[in-house]
């Protein structure tokens, strides 16, 4: 499988630091602990061919815009929201520069056609036996 290099700059991230839903108590009432990140693909240095890819990713948090929007929440303190964020978001990025080697078909056997021929050969004899009795 082959990659596309890229290098991921934190700065063109850009986040904000909301209120949490969740466990928290009273606290999570107080506290903008989750953050939502906002990553516009068009607008980073990331190679063209990545940004194609992302753009064409069918994917909920990448909105008509070309921005990728990621909320984290799961932790209790912002910095740990925010490290997540930014964890999903190069997961995201890794995900749509790894390219798939393509596969070049080959001929099959003759051995495998000979089994393939013989257990459709017996399949059929099974299928057979479930017919109507004729008494003779």
């Amino acid at each position: 499988m082959r990659k596309i290099h890229y290098e991921f700059k934190a700065e063109e991230a850009l986040w904000t630091a909301v209120r949490s839903r969740g466990t928290g108590g009273q606290n999570v009432n107080k506290v903008a602990t989750a953050v939502q990140l906002k990553f516009d693909i068009r607008a980073s240095s990331l190679p063209e061919k990545l940004k194609a890819r992302l753009l064409a990713l069918r994917d909920r948090r990448l909105g008509a815009d070309g921005v990728i929007t990621i909320r984290a929440e799961n932790n209790r303190t912002q910095e740990l929201n925010l490290a997540e964020a930014y964890r999903r978001l190069r997961e995201l990025i890794d995900g749509a520069s790894e390219i798939p080697d393509f596969r070049i078909p080959t001929k099959p056997t003759r051995a495998s056609i000979r089994r393939v021929r013989q257990t459709k050969t017996l399949r059929s004899e099974v299928k057979k036996l479930r017919g109507k009795v004729r008494d003779f």
